[in-house]
């Protein structure tokens, strides 16, 4: 019996010494979940079934450059925070601003971009031209954006409707159809879509604040890959790498 109890003994150890061992090859091996929200060019879009743009570039020359795995998860952008913290993903980059109330649900890195909010109206639209004009008008937004909180507390002022949706084309749509009046979203994704195709609308006025975008790791979660994202993100600026991957989707 004493001699069974230490053959067996020995094999739980040996059991346990290669449960610790994988242990620490799981974690080497670990692949980050990204959400992106590829509806929202130039920072992310599918082209040709590849997914492309600024976001998709640079957290993938970041993870190169600091050596850990990633895989893109596409989803809709109002569902990226609480997949974060649902552990259904470890990163998020995705044209997302840095805000006082996103903080409080999740750790940013460094800004990587400074964006800001703008109006944009239908091309034969000359009424429109600075907030004060839209007092009972219909604002049209993207679910869970800036654009689409800084609408409505712009709407309580001034008495205007906000309608929402889920990705940016729809909204477009909808104000170059003449269904709402205006829709507010980050200057340099409106610009590009208008540059690269006629979609019947304008930019008007000043831009309306200075969001800045950041990649985001749930609050208190994942605070190592924080830190490799920061300083990959620092390295690339310094080699002339970030300027090369913005350069490559935005001409200004």
């Amino acid at each position: 019996m004493k001699k069974l109890s230490v053959v067996g003994l020995v094999l739980i150890l040996s059991l346990l010494l290669a449960a610790c061992g994988g242990g620490k090859e799981d974690a080497k091996n670990k692949v980050y979940k990204v959400g992106v929200d590829t509806t929202y060019p130039p920072f992310e879009f599918e082209e040709n079934g590849k997914q492309k743009g600024i976001d998709i570039d640079l957290i993938t020359e970041i993870a190169k450059k600091e050596g850990f795995k990633i895989k893109l998860e596409p989803m809709d952008f109002k569902g990226i925070i609480p997949a974060l913290q649902a552990n259904e993903l470890d990163i998020a980059i995705a044209g997302m601003s840095i805000t006082e109330e996103r903080k409080k649900v999740v750790d940013f890195s460094d800004p990587y971009f400074k964006a800001g909010l703008t109006l944009v109206v239908a091309k034969n639209n000359n009424n429109i031209t600075t907030p004060d004009d839209l007092k009972g008008k219909t604002i049209a937004v993207k679910k869970g954006t800036t654009g689409a909180k800084f609408a409505e507390d712009l709407a309580k002022k001034k008495n205007a409707k906000v309608v929402q949706f889920n990705d940016s084309p729809s909204m477009f749509q909808e104000v170059a159809n003449g269904n709402a009046d205006v829709l507010i979203e980050d200057y340099p994704v409106v610009a590009y879509a208008i540059a690269q195709k006629d979609l019947g609308l304008k930019i008007v006025g000043d831009r309306l604040n200075g969001d800045q975008y950041g990649i985001a790791v749930l609050k208190g979660e994942n605070e190592e890959v924080l830190k490799k994202i920061n300083k990959g993100l620092k390295d690339l600026k310094k080699s002339g790498k970030y300027d090369e991957i913005v350069k490559k989707y935005l001409k200004e």
